[in-house]
């Protein structure tokens, strides 16, 4: 799959990828060359899904309830750790 391929996967699509690669190396029945192939594979899937994180949780917003019943929403800022 190549990188243009891998920017159109949806999130679900991505970490499923991301997944089965993981579980590819973790058997140690993979050739070498495949391995760091699937690594550089798994590098742009989790960018991606970070990516696509990052984006969600921008659209993200705070509903509030105010004393007279009526909501309203405000941007949803994320508390630093």
């Amino acid at each position: 799959m190549e990188n243009e391929e891998i920017k159109d996967l949806s999130f679900e699509e991505a970490l499923a990828g991301l997944e089965t690669i993981v579980r590819e190396l973790e058997s140690g029945r993979i050739k070498l060359d495949d391995a760091v192939a699937a690594y550089e594979k798994a590098v742009a899937l989790k960018q991606l899904c970070e990516n696509k994180l990052k984006a969600a949780q921008l659209k993200i917003e705070k509903l509030e309830i105010t004393p007279d019943d009526k909501v309203s929403a405000a941007e949803f800022v994320v508390p630093e750790a």
